[in-house]
């Protein structure tokens, strides 16, 4: 397999299926403040990035005479939209995911999450999957934990220091969304994989050139030669 010692997987649209919920309640928060966006804008303005960032993007490319305020405020308001939407929501995981994790923990390959969300929405889906640190990941990294968020490369630096790794090539990123790649590009990760199950296409994720764009993320089993 490639020399790898950290794999990083993004969460929503990656290992956790929640069939778009943020970016739908994102869409739907920025809308009911009289914001016309629909659901591809979203993500292609907002996938991946902090989620009070994402709106402040989105609506500046929508009207740039909005202000801060009228961000915070969209923020607040889709915070509690998701909160309802998560209480009722059933969370899995994708096809094959958790043995691809087992696959690299065996091989001697710490996995860490990390992700947009704050720390307690990441929590909340990880509790719903019945994930526990230690069993399916070893290290949860969230928007909360960092000063700059996607594209730049702060989460990933955190878990390398974590784990005491100082060389990024033996680092794997994999994320569904282009600030993923472009995150883990800009850690200088030795393998950087885009997956299709979530907010981009693969001629979407082909466009920020990672190593990899793979249908399900249990086809790295091969690509990584794990057994």
């Amino acid at each position: 397999m490639h020399e790898i010692k950290l794999a990083i997987f993004d969460m929503a649209g990656t290992v956790v299926n929640e069939d778009n919920v943020v970016y739908k309640t994102l869409q739907k928060a920025i809308s009911d403040h009289e914001i016309a966006v629909d659901l591809p804008y979203v993500l292609e303005h907002g996938a991946g990035k902090e989620k009070l960032t994402a709106i402040k993007d989105i609506i500046a490319s929508k009207d740039a005479s909005v202000g801060l305020s009228r961000a915070e405020e969209i923020y607040v308001y889709f915070k509690t939209e998701l909160n309802k939407a998560y209480a009722a929501l059933e969370v899995t995981s994708y096809d094959r995911v958790e043995m691809l994790l087992q696959l690299l923990k065996r091989s001697g390959v710490k996995v860490a999450l990390n992700t947009g969300y704050d720390r307690e929405t990441a929590q909340l889906l990880l509790h719903k999957m019945q994930w526990q640190v230690g069993a399916q990941y070893d290290l949860l990294v969230t928007a909360d934990d960092v000063t700059m968020g996607r594209p730049h490369p702060d989460m990933i630096f955190e878990a390398m220091n974590a784990f005491g790794i100082t060389d990024p090539q033996f680092v794997l990123k994999a994320g569904d969304s282009i600030i993923d790649i472009e995150e883990g590009k800009n850690a200088k990760c030795g393998l950087t994989v885009g997956v299709t199950t979530g907010a981009h296409s693969a001629e979407q994720l082909k466009s920020s050139q990672p190593t990899y764009v793979v249908d399900a993320l249990w086809e790295l089993q091969d690509k990584l030669l794990l057994s």
